[in-house]
């Protein structure tokens, strides 16, 4: 029997199908909902009346609590003018299926949360508590950190101007409490002709410290910047454009600036947990008396051994004749200026949902925005915060590709 020969049938059409693409979604309107901030010492408003005003002609809507922008110095009446709804009761701005706030998630906003919502806010993870993680994994949050999302550019823009605030101010609030009129020394931070130049001592050659460096010099202060990253030390060299005292962090070294100087700053920071001490209390005693600490690291337990959390309301304290400013926070006391920087940054990227589709189709477009999600739908994505509080972790990636 003859073995059957293979076939091709003529009906059958072999012809390359087309590819599927990734079509993006038409824009979706945004619901977005400015609660008034009651965490400790936070006077900043994450979205300006001008910001609110491009959202909501965009075709979004704003709803912002009563008096949410008064420590900014914006009032209702703004908000009002610029198109926004504003709402006495804080339960009806929970009901927004988009929260976005100046400072963390506190534990008095969990009953209001709200199944399947959007929180876009400062994360803060020294400061971070597990009933509240558990809280928001329970009611499905999804939930963005300023501190962790990047821009285009691969840098943390909420972070930065923060930080440059921060830089800036550390100047004058030395200067401030060196004078006569704050029990000070009655020395002018700088100097003038003929008078040796102010000493300042900066730990930490971040943008804190080179903000601070930049602003002391301009001053005509006598600068000295210690860091333990030498690229760091050299990153500042080049954006300063001229050559500075600089050294890694050298216990002696330190302790021998640190009994002659006037001013020094603590700006040493770790991305997460405490910062590191490495001032300690004998190398505070040996300082000059009326001299000026200013522990900008406070937030995560401070740079100094002898630093105690301090309030706007006594933002000094006196140890070993050295008045301590450890103040935690700082852009909030410039309000304004820092809720504009975050402005900045929040209305184009609300812009940017509201042309994507939301907040889900813009994470998968978006790979710079996927560092700042640490919970999504309820799944816990921050594996630091994880292994924090022993919560089960799970891969972002993962996550956003099973929704395809």
């Amino acid at each position: 029997m003859a073995s059957s020969r293979p076939s091709i049938s003529p009906s059958l059409l072999y012809e390359a199908m087309e590819e599927t693409l990734d079509v993006k979604t038409p824009g979706a309107k945004l619901l977005i909902g400015i609660p008034k901030e009651i965490a400790f010492q936070e006077n900043r408003i994450a979205l300006t009346p001008d910001a609110v005003g491009v959202l909501v002609a965009n075709g979004n809507q704003v709803t912002v609590e009563h008096n949410a922008g008064e420590g900014s110095h914006y009032t209702d009446k703004e908000y009002a003018e610029a198109g926004a709804q504003i709402v006495y009761d804080r339960s009806e701005i929970f009901k927004c299926p988009i929260l976005v706030k100046s400072a963390p998630p506190v534990e008095e906003d969990m009953p209001l949360l709200q199944l399947n919502q959007t929180i876009i806010s400062p994360i803060h993870h020294a400061a971070l508590k597990k009933e509240c993680i558990e809280k928001m994994m329970e009611k499905r949050v999804t939930a963005l950190s300023f501190e962790n999302f990047k821009d285009e550019s691969g840098t943390y823009p909420i972070v930065r101007s923060m930080s440059e605030i921060a830089g800036s101010a550390v100047m004058l609030i030395a200067g401030q409490y060196l004078s006569s009129f704050n029990a000070g020394k009655g020395v002018l931070l700088g100097g003038i002709s003929g008078i040796p130049p102010t000493k300042v001592v900066i730990i930490g050659a971040g943008i804190v410290g080179e903000c601070a460096t930049r602003n002391a010099l301009a001053l005509g202060a006598s600068v000295k910047v210690f860091d333990n990253n030498v690229y760091r030390l050299k990153q500042l060299q080049n954006n300063l454009g001229h050559r500075v005292w600089t050294s890694v962090l050298e216990p002696r070294i330190l302790a021998k600036q640190l009994k002659t100087c006037e001013v020094a700053v603590g700006a040493l920071s770790n991305k997460y947990g405490r910062a590191p001490l490495v001032v300690t209390e004998e190398m505070v005693a040996a300082m000059r008396p009326g001299s000026i600490i200013i522990d900008v690291a406070i937030d995560r337990g401070g740079c100094f051994e002898t630093s105690e959390l301090t309030s706007y309301e006594e933002p000094t304290f006196l140890k070993h004749e050295v008045i301590h400013y450890c103040v935690p926070n700082i852009p909030s006391g410039f309000a304004r200026t820092a809720s504009q920087a975050i402005s900045n940054v929040l209305m184009p990227l609300f812009l940017e949902i509201s042309d994507e589709g939301g907040l889900e189709e813009m994470i998968w477009h978006r790979f710079n925005l996927r560092g700042g999600v640490y919970l999504f739908k309820g799944s816990l994505t921050d594996i630091y915060i994880s292994q924090k509080f022993g919560l089960k972790h799970t891969d972002l990636n993962l996550l956003i590709a099973s929704r395809r």
